[in-house]
């Protein structure tokens, strides 16, 4: 691992969906997206890419399924996902959070690669897909993509973002300055080949993201990883009273995986 490797950026519109399909060859693409209470939002997410990335939607033939996690939802977002053309799946710790779910996805679905998206997009574009598989499509050698953009908050351009800026950077520089280049550390936004996500597993709740970042440079190298500019990502912000849960597994994960394991969950 060394911190001289400069982390290999992409732009957003730099893949064409048909020149993807044709460089996938025999390999298979599988999009999933964690949801919990997400009605408003799912259904036009799914539609994008049923209709857009599809063969059986009328689109490019370039994702071969897509599932939506339904962590514990009550608000019928499975029921619109699947009216969509999603197939749903509940995760397997009914509610246990967004870490759990997205190891559901790795265990029911049967790509090669995986894209992970959000559920709570509200400008959702089919280059929250493309461009996060473009570059394990065109360049072998990258074990995982993290999307990154500029995030508004309450009418203003950008301040979106307050648990990263607040605790996810800060840990990074801290104790993983390797990855101080990433923009987005916790981006819902990831694509990785299924031996990566498998070899290194994928924490419980919100430690999911920057647990796995971690564990790619631990496991591989920092050379390969990637970011993608996603440009602006618009989404449901929560309140303040709503962020310490989240913050609290970042730090959970960051120092386990800093060797400070005394009192720790081993789960993080």
């Amino acid at each position: 691992m060394s911190d001289l490797t400069p982390i290999t950026r992409f732009p957003a519109d730099g893949f064409d969906p048909s020149t993807l399909a044709s460089l996938k060859g025999d390999r298979t693409i599988s999009v999933c997206i964690p949801a919990r209470n997400e009605a408003a939002t799912i259904g036009p997410i799914v539609d994008i890419i049923v209709s857009a990335l599809t063969a059986v939607g009328g689109g490019v033939p370039l994702v071969d399924e897509i599932l939506v996690i339904d962590d514990g939802s009550n608000d019928g977002t499975g029921e619109v996902a699947r009216h969509a053309g999603a197939t749903v799946v509940p995760s397997d710790d009914h509610g246990g959070g967004k870490g759990q779910a997205m190891r559901t996805g790795l265990r029911v679905s049967t790509g090669d690669l995986l894209v992970y998206c959000d559920a709570d997009v509200t400008n959702f574009g089919i280059q929250f897909v493309t461009s996060m598989v473009g570059p394990l499509l065109v360049d072998g050698n990258l074990n995982l993509v993290k999307g990154y953009y500029q995030r508004p908050l309450h009418g203003m351009a950008d301040g979106g973002g307050r648990v990263t800026e607040l605790m996810a950077k800060p840990l990074i520089d801290v104790l993983f300055p390797v990855l101080s280049d990433i923009e987005q550390p916790l981006a819902g936004e990831t694509a990785a080949p299924r031996t990566v996500l498998e070899k290194c597993g994928l924490a419980d709740g919100y430690a999911v993201e920057i647990a796995l970042l971690v564990d790619v440079i631990t496991y591989f190298d920092i050379s390969t990883v990637a970011q993608v500019d996603l440009g602006v990502r618009e989404h449901r912000n929560r309140p303040l009273s709503q962020l310490r849960p989240q913050a609290t597994d970042i730090l959970r994960a960051a120092l386990v995986r800093a060797g400070m394991h005394t009192g720790l969950s081993s789960t993080a």
